[in-house]
């Protein structure tokens, strides 16, 4: 099918929900005392979302603060949050860079604390990240990309490069469902790709690849839930995986910020579908079969990524 396909029909929802909501939250700079004030309160509004993790800790000199499971008390406190319906998803193996072997350790590692290998992941800006930095689009537009940022991410990450020391894409494909790439400034992630997940055959090593809606901190969290937002994505009956660091401004001392609680408070009281993100990616697999991306399809999903990575500063 060479065509490109239209967004997708009105979506009913499981249990007569009217939309879907999740978050995809990766550990940097967060600590445990940040994670138990954030998913405690998460979990009795009624949210199931995804917390991803480093299973192993630092041998190196870091570059990002955060927990990881090497800390007992971190990883128990992970244990039962999946416990409780939360889902546990994978930042790479710990952070700094990671060789092959290393990453092989980390997902034996996550198998081991979790029962299974990770479900979803998203990549950390370690030299092992798949597909990221120019590689996350083709043609034109990494050229332009590569022009914008003077070649400053390029020869930077390799997990998609055969024969590196730290290429793991076999590893990625054999192990790992879902892939976070391209993020979006409408709280609508469906509406921003509404073929996720979906394979590329230009990167074949990542098995199913999903985008999400811009929140990596606190006020960018506040500015794409603010209340004429959430309205428009029950309005459209839509779907979104919002992407953010609950270990960056979404805490005061050891008190949530009550801008952040007044949001979710309020978001609960809607009638929204709040699962983990894999549950969301597999009922939507589920509902349509699988997508193989088109041309047209790779072009218009990256020339509007890059638009709104130039203008309005998305990750």
């Amino acid at each position: 099918m060479n065509e490109e396909r239209g967004p997708s029909p009105r979506i009913a929802w499981p249990e007569g929900k009217r939309f879907a909501f999740t978050i995809f939250d990766d550990p940097d700079g967060q600590t445990l005392e940040q994670t138990r004030l954030v998913y405690s309160f998460l979990g009795d509004l009624g949210f199931r979302t995804t917390i991803a993790v480093w299973p192993l800790g630092a041998t190196r000199a870091a570059n990002s603060g955060g927990e990881t499971c090497e800390n007992p008390a971190y990883r128990n406190y992970v244990q039962q949050l999946q416990a409780s319906g939360f889902e546990i998803g994978y930042h790479n193996a710990t952070l700094h860079s990671s060789t092959r072997e290393e990453t092989i350790r980390s997902l034996d590692a996550f198998r081991q604390y979790f029962g299974a290998d990770p479900s979803a992941m998203a990549n950390h800006y370690n030299q092992e990240a798949i597909y990221w930095g120019p590689a996350r689009i083709g043609g034109m537009r990494r050229l332009l990309y590569l022009a914008l940022t003077r070649g400053e991410t390029a020869g930077k990450h390799f997990g998609h490069v055969e024969g590196h020391p730290m290429f793991w894409g076999d590893v990625c494909r054999d192990r790992i469902r879902y892939c976070r790439n391209l993020v979006f400034a409408d709280i609508n992630t469906l509406q921003a790709c509404p073929w996720m997940p979906y394979e590329d055959s230009l990167r074949p090593w990542v098995r199913r690849w999903f985008c999400a809606s811009e929140a990596a901190k606190g006020p960018a969290f506040l500015k794409i839930t603010e209340p004429l937002h959430l309205d428009r994505l029950e309005q459209q009956a839509g779907a979104s995986i919002l992407y953010t660091h609950f270990g960056h401004g979404f805490t005061d001392g050891n008190k949530l910020r009550p801008e952040f609680r007044k949001t979710m408070e309020g978001l609960a009281r809607k009638n929204g579908w709040f699962v983990p993100v894999s549950t969301l990616l597999d009922f939507l697999e589920a509902r349509r079969g699988p997508v193989a991306l088109s041309a047209a399809e790779r072009r218009k999903l990256e020339w509007r990524w890059l638009r709104e990575k130039i203008f309005r500063g998305t990750s």
